[in-house]
């Protein structure tokens, strides 16, 4: 059995065990997760559907998922030292978190870090290489400016809550809320099937959307702008300073994939291809000089088909991530 297949088969048990309410079966090293426990997660948060004028609230777990707006409160039984809540929007959301009320210890070594974006077996998303900030800057502590900055939001429709509590009794609760982007950049796919087009309106950044899952992408159009040919016949598409790039791999840091594909030249589709990581990933790169814009469509790959992937130089790519 491929790497893929085992992940994908270890995310079918992992779903089932999370809807059973067993989450220690989770992965969980140094405060992080890894992508089958993660999708577990989220396919339990999303099955929940609450009327739009319900406050919807619940505790949180040492480890857990949150996609649905709300007012969270996690209260610790007893000292909790690694514990992370990933929280996630839909693809034209960014996250807005609110410190609503806490009691806990922070001269005790207690604390609550926000972080912009996500973090899992070490690798972030979105890696540094495509987000505004710094690393440092996308930290956010309430031992150090809670109190003075109650409200923290994300640069994209995922964030990340770390928190350390020694001593039973202490509590925090948070409010979540989805706020609208109008030009997402950096998006992580709540679903493995779906269509986006993604929109870089004269801005010198990159953008990449992540699909946790192995899937096909089916590019529709591309638009790029005008270049010249000459320079990306001899410089490749990253001599153009305007592409976009498919990668593949199994972690979520996007500057440590594997480059599957990159088009440098407008068109309108369909152009498609199939990757079988954990992971994959559409990454625009844009110069600034233009309104650069990628349409796509993505869809889940079956077990037959990442069988009959098995030993090609994808795949084997991916086994040796």
């Amino acid at each position: 059995m491929s790497g893929t297949s085992r992940a994908q088969l270890c995310f079918l048990l992992l779903s089932v065990t999370a809807l059973r309410g067993h989450a220690r079966f989770l992965d969980i090293q140094d405060n992080e997760i890894s992508p089958e426990g993660l999708l577990s997660l989220l396919s339990n948060e999303l099955k929940r559907e609450l009327p739009e004028e319900f406050v919807y609230r619940r505790a949180l777990r040492c480890l857990d998922m949150v996609a649905i707006e709300g007012q969270f409160t996690f209260t610790a039984e007893r000292p909790q030292l690694n514990c992370a809540v990933f929280f996630i929007g839909e693809p034209s959301d960014i996250i807005s978190i609110e410190y609503d009320s806490v009691n806990i210890d922070c001269r005790g070594g207690d604390f609550i870090k926000v972080f912009d974006g996500w973090v899992m077996k070490g690798e972030k998303f979105p890696s540094t290489q495509d987000h505004l900030l710094p690393l440092y800057e996308r930290y956010s502590d309430y031992c150090e400016n809670g109190v003075s900055r109650p409200i923290t939001r994300s640069s994209q429709n995922v964030a990340m809550l770390f928190f350390r509590l020694h001593q039973s009794g202490s509590s925090f609760t948070v409010t979540f809320r989805k706020l609208i982007n109008p030009f997402p950049c950096n998006v992580v796919s709540q679903t493995p099937e779906g269509s986006f087009t993604m929109v870089i309106p004269q801005q010198h950044r990159n953008c990449s959307f992540s699909i946790i899952y192995p899937v096909e992408i089916q590019i529709g159009e591309l638009s790029l702008g005008q270049h010249n040919d000459l320079k990306r016949s001899i410089l490749g598409c990253a001599g153009s300073g305007d592409f976009v790039e498919l990668l593949g791999g199994n972690g979520m840091d996007t500057s440590k994939m594997f480059p599957m594909a990159d088009l440098c030249y407008s068109f309108n589709g369909p152009a498609q291809m199939k990757v079988g990581c954990d992971n994959t990933v559409v990454r625009m790169v844009s110069s600034g000089k233009f309104v650069n814009r990628v349409s796509f469509r993505y869809r889940l790959l079956g077990h037959q088909e990442l069988q009959q992937m098995k030993g090609n130089s994808v795949e084997d790519v991916c086994l040796r991530a």
